[in-house]
């Protein structure tokens, strides 16, 4: 009779795989592509659970909202650090180093932009977040008052203040 040298290596395997520390869970690293969620505000701070980057896609007009969420995609897929997305998807500098925005010039006449944020550290995740959190609409060739930065800033405080993250 011939030995089953297979019935031995499974079995060899099965020991060597209990015995193996590998598969251990790692956290998410930037270079995985990303999962898209919308920050969802707590109920703490506002009983209605508003999402203002989603209420604010909803309310772009439709050519604008299909490119928002063709980058949105394409910049998760690659992931976010390696997208060159030729000024769709910009890293903000200064009081707001940490922000990506999201660029649509519609008609020559606006300028829409959703605010992003990069999460690798959110809880119960297995991938990291590309989290759509605020967006808004300014005439062209004009800036976003103080006051929309401001609120902003707020959202993305109260974002990074809970973990597990409140999205959706």
């Amino acid at each position: 009779m011939v030995p089953d040298f297979r019935q031995k290596k499974s079995s060899r395997n099965n020991q060597f795989r209990a015995n193996d520390n590998s598969h251990a869970f790692t956290q998410a690293s930037s270079d995985d592509p990303h999962r898209i969620v919308f920050f969802k505000r707590h109920f703490e701070d506002d009983p209605l659970e508003s999402m203002p980057g989603r209420e604010y896609l909803r309310s772009c007009p439709t050519e604008v909202r299909i490119k928002f969420q063709t980058t949105l995609i394409a910049v998760a897929k690659g992931p976010p650090k390696r997208f060159a997305g030729g000024g769709r998807w910009e890293a903000m500098h200064g009081e707001l180093t940490g922000w990506f925005e999201v660029r649509v010039e519609f008609a020559r006449t606006s300028h829409h932009r959703l605010f992003c944020l990069i999460d690798t550290e959110a809880i119960d995740q297995s991938r990291p977040l590309l989290v759509v959190v605020h967006g808004g609409t300014k005439a062209f060739g004009t800036v976003f008052k103080k006051k929309f930065y401001d609120q902003l800033t707020e959202f993305g405080d109260e974002y990074h203040s809970r973990n597990p993250r409140s999205i959706a």
